[in-house]
């Protein structure tokens, strides 16, 4: 099956005002975007991925002003680094071509490890950072929740005819080139058995001491192994919100993988269960998945939170000052539903409080709207809610 997205980040856009790192996990799309949205004749790209050119430039970094030359067709072209994480060093000739020559550059990335670990990663300000994700709601035709929610929505995924055998091959092949490649893992086996675990626990609060004994590892490995996720883009931690007043917030944080179906994928489930928690938490997590698209998109910084307090109130998401949203699965809200919503209300701190569910009844109640899913998405992405 072949389908044409139309996808929401507008890379001439970006590259008007600055040059761009463009992260992202693999099979997001950044290699299509790329081909679609920037004019081959105004563009040089070095594939980085391409051995004879990996080799070439890990050779000899200070060629690239001259491979550029060789190869524009205009004065100041626009030069795109596909994985530029494989040799970090061309970011000091990058550095030099942005001062002496004005040209942009986008440099694209599925792993920032290298990066960081060279301190190199921001260019002293000389370029900026985006991220693309999964398909989103305004990039999907239908309104199919259940195959969102079961596949998730990786484009090649999304599209499959054999959503399934994509995923597993995905999973397969993540762990081949991205851990075992880059040795990001020493111990693969015991890495593909935390991810199994990590995906069985995300969008739950982190115990690592739990995780750590579970495993039979130490704790600082899960540790680094949650860091190996969030430097490759497969998750994200969630930190808990400590505004409150009247009540004692918990100070461990959440972690959340980029997509569903690769959660599903890591986890061997075959099946999603309307009335099982797994369900539940599948619902939650693309909801929020959807916000950190929306926040990264639009480029409002805001910054994503959960509320939860000592004696077990909760909220599943907060967007910065400005709204906090609980998901629940549920096609009837019942007034138990909205507790952790209102006893954030009482704190005052977030003047904007929503429900959002499969609930089409939607009204306004003591200051808390109950939204239908659809009617959220549609909101958030016509700018209405954040």
């Amino acid at each position: 099956m072949s389908k044409t997205h139309q996808r929401i980040l507008n890379l001439p856009e970006l590259l008007e005002k600055k040059s761009f790192f463009l992260f992202g996990p693999r099979a997001t799309g950044k290699s299509t975007l790329i081909r679609r949205q920037l004019q081959a004749d105004s563009t040089v790209i070095i594939d980085l991925l391409g051995l004879r050119t990996y080799r070439e430039f890990l050779a000899h970094p200070e060629g690239l002003e001259d491979f550029v030359l060789a190869h524009a067709k205009i004065e100041k072209p626009t030069v795109v680094i596909d994985e530029i994480q494989k040799i970090p060093e061309l970011l000091n000739e990058v550095h030099r071509l942005i001062e002496a020559r004005g040209w942009r550059f986008l440099l694209t990335g599925s792993s920032a490890r290298s990066l960081k670990a060279k301190g190199v990663n921001l260019l002293a300000g000389r370029a900026w950072t985006a991220e693309l994700f999964p398909l989103c709601h305004p990039e999907i035709g239908d309104l199919d929740l259940e195959k969102r929610l079961r596949f998730g929505t990786l484009p090649a995924v999304y599209n499959s005819n054999y959503p399934d055998e994509d995923l597993d091959a995905y999973v397969s092949t993540y762990l081949k080139e991205e851990i075992l490649s880059e040795g990001l893992a020493r111990n693969l086996v015991a890495f593909s058995d935390f991810l199994k675990v990590a995906g069985l626990s995300q969008s739950k609060v982190m115990n690592m001491n739990k995780l750590a004994k579970d495993l039979g590892i130490s704790q600082p490995t899960v540790r680094s192994y949650y860091q190996i996720l969030q430097d490759t883009f497969i998750g994200t931690m969630l930190p808990p919100l400590d505004l409150s007043k009247k009540r004692k917030a918990i100070t461990h944080a959440k972690f959340f993988m980029f997509d569903m179906g690769v959660v599903h994928a890591m986890t061997e489930t075959r099946s999603l269960d309307r009335n099982s928690t797994l369900y539940g938490d599948a619902f939650e997590s693309y909801l929020i998945s959807e916000v950190k698209a929306y926040v990264s998109y639009r480029r409002t910084k805001d910054q994503l939170y959960f509320w939860r307090t000592t004696s077990g109130d909760e909220v599943d998401l907060v967007v910065g000052k400005k709204a906090a949203f609980e998901f629940k699965a549920t096609t009837r809200i019942q007034t138990s539903d909205v507790d952790g919503l209102r006893r954030l209300g009482e704190e005052q701190i977030i003047p904007f409080l929503a429900v959002v569910s499969q609930d089409k009844f939607e009204t306004v109640n003591h200051g808390i709207r109950r939204m239908h899913w659809q009617t959220f998405l549609a909101d958030l992405w016509a700018d209405k809610l954040i």
